[in-house]
């Protein structure tokens, strides 16, 4: 689970870096985009996880910004609650 879980955060971050998206909506819009998905609800969702907003600018470097966003999006993606510990550990993974 821990790979998976760094997987997601090496993935955000390249969004960040790359595409320049730097809040819940842009990243969310790319990862579960419209014609896909209800992105518009996974938003929402997110957002009501973790006590960010959408456009709220986050740091794909900081634990405390992405840990409950990765969590929030296992939890949508899996229809269950994330095991932090996992979660903590692919943060850990992604920082190595």
């Amino acid at each position: 689970m821990a790979y998976g879980y760094r997987a997601i955060f090496v993935l955000l971050d390249t969004y960040r870096r790359r595409y320049g998206l730097r809040n819940i909506r842009a990243m969310i819009s790319r990862y579960a985009p419209p014609v896909e998905n209800f992105t518009e609800g996974y938003i929402r969702f997110i957002t009501r996880r973790t006590g960010i907003a959408p456009e709220e600018e986050i740091d794909t470097r900081s634990a405390r910004d992405m840990i409950p966003i990765v969590a929030a999006m296992s939890e949508i993606e899996n229809g269950v609650a994330a095991v932090r510990e996992d979660v903590e550990a692919g943060w850990e993974l992604f920082l190595e």
